[in-house]
């Protein structure tokens, strides 16, 4: 069989599976995830087994930091797994909610019904836990999945399918509504993104390339955000104490996350008094700094003169563009520009300037007085994530169960008729 026949199956079954899936009990779908979690605690081995495979055949080819990192099933990583499977299990059902129903002038009920999405195309890098993030949140929500994770993760990702098809049957519901290609070949992904006839949305999540040649490709709407360019701002009227471990945090909790700090925005009539300090702390571990002229004499010997290359640049890794403007005005402009519609905050004692950045600044995520790594589901109270979008339409942020379902309209009427 080829691999456009084997693609078109694939997208048939998941089609079969997702009508299934959204009739299904909350019930159903919720013990599911709740033997997920028991498989992945009792399978522990198995999986760190399958992501050892992975890790050293990245090791051969050389894969680079970052990705290394993202590519690793550490315990934690596996532990909340776990935890994302019971947080997600235990959340009320979305499907078949009803919201906003109102009486119209001549009696009929109107609202509008939360209904799954139907079948998603999930295409990603590294990252094997999201192969069960993408999973659950799909399951919850009533919809079939098809996961086409990296090469470089394959052993891993094919693990942890084989885990939710036990999952799944378990439960009483068909193991299609999760699938993953059996190839590593890219011509599986060309083909996916052709089968708009089975597949209603497709989300990619990894580097800007990846994003862009499935957005290129798709002939089915793209939940997407291209590149996470998350700027800090440290207002004239911020607390510096306090300032300094939100930065640090921003920039290197997980320096190759999305929603990590990578330009530094300090207000003129601080930046004497700040920039120093984040030279030292920073710096001391590691962070290299790509500095404006004004900001350059402040950052010490980890730095060096920044290039318009580096505004607006990704780097997911311990290096940071730093730059002071004259007022929160200049800073807004400045983000406005080279912002990626990601994660912005502001550090400030002024509640009026916070209200302000808040209101005016353009992100899935606006920030007052805290990290950006907050920009993530589980974080904001979504369980895991699917994904964040940038795009705005359908979804604005973080992708938790309720955004991937729908809301249709339902009338309920009393024999009316039009006049």
């Amino acid at each position: 069989m080829t691999i456009q026949n084997e693609m078109t199956e694939m997208g048939r079954k998941a089609r079969k599976a997702s009508r299934t899936l959204a009739n299904s009990s909350g019930k159903a779908r919720a013990e599911a995830l709740d033997r997920l979690a028991d498989l992945l605690e009792s399978e522990a081995d198995v999986v760190r087994e399958a992501n050892a495979k992975d890790l050293q055949a990245a090791e051969e080819r050389g894969l680079d930091k970052a990705r290394t990192q993202r590519l690793t099933i550490s315990d934690k990583v596996l532990n909340s797994m776990i935890a994302g499977c019971r947080e997600v299990a235990a959340m009320s059902d979305p499907v078949g909610e009803i919201e906003n129903m109102v009486k119209r002038p001549n009696g009929m009920l109107v609202g509008r019904m939360r209904t799954p999405l139907g079948v998603i195309a999930m295409i990603y890098e590294s990252r094997p836990n999201a192969t069960v993030d993408a999973g659950i949140l799909c399951l919850k929500a009533g919809n079939a999945v098809i996961l086409r994770g990296g090469s470089e993760a394959f052993h891993s990702n094919s693990c942890l399918v084989k885990l939710m098809h036990r999952a799944l049957e378990e439960a009483g519901l068909p193991k299609d509504a999760v699938q993953a290609p059996a190839t590593t070949d890219r011509e599986a992904v060309s083909e996916l993104l052709k089968l708009d006839e089975y597949i209603d949305v497709v989300i990619p999540r990894g580097g800007e390339g990846l994003i862009r040649a499935v957005t290129q490709q798709a002939r089915m709407p793209v939940l997407k955000h291209y590149k996470g360019v998350c700027h800090i701002f440290v207002d004239e009227s911020a607390d510096l104490e306090k300032s300094l471990p939100i930065v640090e945090n921003a920039k290197m909790q997980y320096p190759s996350g999305c929603n990590a700090l990578e330009c530094l925005l300090v207000h003129r009539s601080v930046a004497r008094d700040f920039l120093p300090k984040v030279a030292e702390q920073l710096g001391g571990k590691g962070v290299k700094f790509r500095a404006c002229p004004e900001s350059l004499p402040f950052m010490g010997e980890n730095a060096e003169a920044a290039s318009d290359e580096d505004w607006g640049k990704e780097y997911l890794d311990l290096i940071m563009a730093v730059r002071v403007v004259s007022d929160m005005e200049e800073a807004m402009d400045f983000i406005d520009e080279y912002g990626s519609n990601h994660t912005e905050s502001i550090l400030t004692e002024s509640q009026s300037n916070a209200m302000r950045f808040i209101n005016e600044v353009d992100a899935s995520l606006v920030v007052s007085n805290a990290s950006t790594r907050f920009n993530d589901g589980g974080q904001l109270g979504l369980g895991a994530e699917i994904g964040i979008s940038t795009s705005k339409l359908h979804a604005y942020g973080p992708m938790g169960v309720k955004e991937l379902t729908s809301a249709k309209f339902v009338l309920l009427g009393d024999w009316q008729i039009r006049e």
